[in-house]
């Protein structure tokens, strides 16, 4: 939804809805001595933009939403699918070793493990393999179903789930991605992740577009 600044002359109008509605153009352009001709492109741009209300044969009323209701229903049509990035899998069976290699060539602070049908088994973040890392284990002969967090201890998120919900599931689980899932019979695919950094390209994009 677009951002305005709102010129005197809306302003006024604001006001003679609010102490009046529903108040017909005819009347509001009375009030301030003008055409309702000469309105009309200010009462688009009001109801256009979610202060008022328009009603055949009635007339306008106003919505009481302030801008930061209006920003909050922008929010809310925010959905996982339409900012999510390609998840990176790795097998149960891989070693911590070869694990760290992947997450730094990837360049990514999670991964998801999956077992031999595909299926999300666990979780490998940063943290995990850093606390790995340290000692004098053998890395490359730790499997990484020895460190990972495991169902169902898993945090996730479909497609059709609002960002604002994942942002609260990472906050609450002080945790950096989630996995996209897909239910099937056998257990839940991979089929994305939604990262701290998506979320925060979401919100960006929503600035530029003026909210």
């Amino acid at each position: 939804m677009t951002k305005i600044e709102l010129s005197k002359r809306q302003e006024q109008i604001l006001e003679i809805v609010k102490e009046n509605g529903p108040i017909t153009g005819e009347h509001i352009a009375e009030r301030l001595n003008l055409t309702r001709a000469t309105l009309r492109p200010d009462l688009a741009i009001l109801t256009m933009s979610g202060f008022l209300e328009a009603r055949p044969r009635v007339g306008y009323f106003y919505t009481g939403r302030s801008d930061m209701q209006m920003l909050s229903e922008s929010l809310n049509k925010l959905r996982v699918m339409d900012y999510q990035s390609i998840p990176v899998v790795v097998d149960e069976g891989i070693s911590v070793y070869d694990a760290i290699v992947m997450m730094f060539l990837e360049d990514v602070g999670t991964m998801f493990v999956v077992d031999k049908h595909a299926l999300l088994v666990g979780v490998l973040s940063r943290k995990d393999l850093l606390r790995a890392s340290i000692g004098k284990q053998e890395l490359s002969s730790i499997p990484v179903n020895i460190i990972m967090t495991r169902m169902p201890n898993i945090t996730m998120c479909t497609k059709e789930d609002l960002l604002t919900d994942v942002a609260k599931k990472l906050i609450e689980k002080q945790i950096d991605a989630l996995p996209i899932v897909k239910e099937t019979d056998k257990g839940f695919e991979v089929i994305g992740r939604i990262t701290k950094t998506n979320i925060t390209k979401a919100f960006v994009a929503l600035a530029n577009e003026g909210y």
